[in-house]
């Protein structure tokens, strides 16, 4: 797989007149749309292009052709030979803009990644017996997104953090690991922003994240995150609540109402109705020496093919903590500011109630230990 060929169509647009149009990175088992037009209604900017069949598509604008600039107007639409649209509200009054249509083969994504479907889910505790900080359950809409299936592993950690330290990039950690298949953990948020930068740049995607419009490698501070951006970069919390339930409603856990410890790695006790233990550490990788983390993968992947959502280690989200609201929102990113960064999805030594796919926990971003760690997504096909 080849991340850096991407095909693009770029046309620039300066005001009503169509300035230019070329085909870029032509790789042979790759068709171009076809058809590709643009036209002005009103104050709008509509855009069409007909799909090949075996193909998914995004259409991206830029205001300026910086590398960091382009985001996503419509995204992971897959090609069935039918004519689709895009519309950029308000563009025609600007005094530019880029459009380019990135597509790539259906069957070209990488398999480490699951596609979560874009569509609206009940965000919350819907069973009633959590924490306030999980109510008031309230509908989401999610944009569809890929989601790396594994925890990002000791071995995946080091690759990219021996390139990153060479091109410029400062962690305040170097990651730990039981083993090369077990979860990267001692890491905090700052070092997992930039490692999916360098991430990012070493695969020759563009990096999510910036701060005064450069890309982020040092320091603490509190990037801009593209989200739209072809690179890899933190889940949201509810783009991970999405994934984590795996397409089931209304559940406690990624596969249903109850936990035992063959469907994850936690700490069990039987004092809460809905673990079925037994209780205490998960024997097979409880020996002696912490953290007691398993493998990736161990335990059975949800229904999105998603594998340790509940348990092992806990998983950096983008957002700040804040509080929920009641009314119907799309595409949530959290506060603009805060002291804590959102958590989830438990961790080795944690209880059942803190591995439940509604369950939110917060942590210093500054901080990291044995139970922290972390899985990337992307907004478009990786």
């Amino acid at each position: 797989m080849n991340k850096t060929f991407d095909n693009c169509l770029r046309v620039a647009l300066a005001v009503t007149l169509l300035a230019g149009f070329s085909l870029m990175s032509a790789r042979g088992d790759l068709q171009p749309p076809s058809e590709f037009t643009l036209a002005v209604s009103g104050a709008d900017i509509n855009i069409r292009f007909g799909t090949v069949a075996g193909q998914t598509y995004a259409v991206e604008k830029s205001t300026t052709l910086a590398p960091s600039d382009w985001t996503a107007i419509l995204g992971n639409v897959s090609g069935t030979g039918t004519v689709q649209t895009a519309a950029d509200a308000g563009a025609a009054s600007l005094p530019k803009c880029f459009y380019r249509i990135r597509y790539s083969l259906a069957l070209s994504a990488d398999p480490g990644f699951a596609l979560i479907p874009a569509g609206s889910f009940q965000m919350g505790d819907a069973m009633g017996d959590g924490y306030t900080s999980q109510l008031p359950v309230h509908t989401v809409n999610v944009s569809g997104f890929y989601m790396e299936k594994n925890l990002v592993t000791k071995a995946q950690w080091d690759g990219v953090y021996t390139w990153a330290v060479a091109h410029g990039y400062v962690f305040d950690n170097v990651g730990s690991g039981k083993a090369a298949n077990h979860p990267v953990q001692t890491v905090n948020w700052y070092d997992c922003v930039k490692w999916c930068n360098a991430r990012s740049e070493k695969d020759g995607l563009v990096p999510s994240y910036t701060v005064g419009g450069t890309t982020y490698k040092t320091g603490q501070s509190s990037p801009v995150c593209n989200m739209g951006a072809s690179g890899y970069r933190l889940p949201t919390e509810a783009e991970w609540e999405k994934a984590a339930r795996g397409g089931l409603s209304g559940k406690r856990f990624p596969w249903g109402d109850t936990i035992s410890r063959s469907q994850a790695n936690y700490y069990g006790y039987t004092g809460y109705y809905y673990d079925h233990g037994p209780n205490g550490y998960n024997p097979t990788y409880n020996d002696g020496v912490l953290p007691y983390t398993s493998p990736v993968g161990s335990f059975e992947a949800n229904g999105y093919g998603l594998y340790d959502m509940a348990g092992n280690v806990w998983e950096w989200c983008w957002d700040w903590m804040g509080s929920y609201g009641s009314g119907e929102v799309s595409d949530p990113s959290g506060p603009a500011s805060g002291l804590y960064r959102v958590v989830r999805g438990g961790s080795w030594p944690a209880y059942a109630d803190r591995c439940g796919v509604a369950n939110r926990f917060s942590y210093f971003p500054a901080s990291g230990d044995g139970n922290f760690g972390f899985r990337v997504v992307c907004s478009s096909v990786p």
